[in-house]
């Protein structure tokens, strides 16, 4: 799959290795052995992508949120709230 690719620095790789428990397909792991001699490598790889790609959007999400509140606070400061017009509400 990634033979002698780098996988993505976004993490700290010297931290040591810790053995997990996942429940995966059987077909599918006895096919993804048979496609790369790392199958802990490939995953670590895989996953290393996974998870920038979704830290990423949750960046971006973030971001657009604080542009929303941004815009929101700037209407208010040369607007007014509408409770300022109205106090009884």
């Amino acid at each position: 799959m990634h033979r002698n690719v780098e996988a993505p620095a976004g993490y700290d790789r010297s931290v040591r290795r810790k053995a997990v428990n996942l429940s995966l397909n059987t077909d599918l792991v006895t096919r993804a052995k048979g496609l790369t001699r790392n199958l802990s490598g490939t995953v670590e790889y895989l996953l290393t992508g996974f998870v920038e790609q979704e830290e990423a959007r949750q960046r971006a999400s973030d971001e657009r949120l604080d542009a929303v509140i941004s815009a929101l606070d700037a209407f208010h400061e040369q607007h007014g709230l509408l409770s300022d017009d109205f106090p009884s509400l």
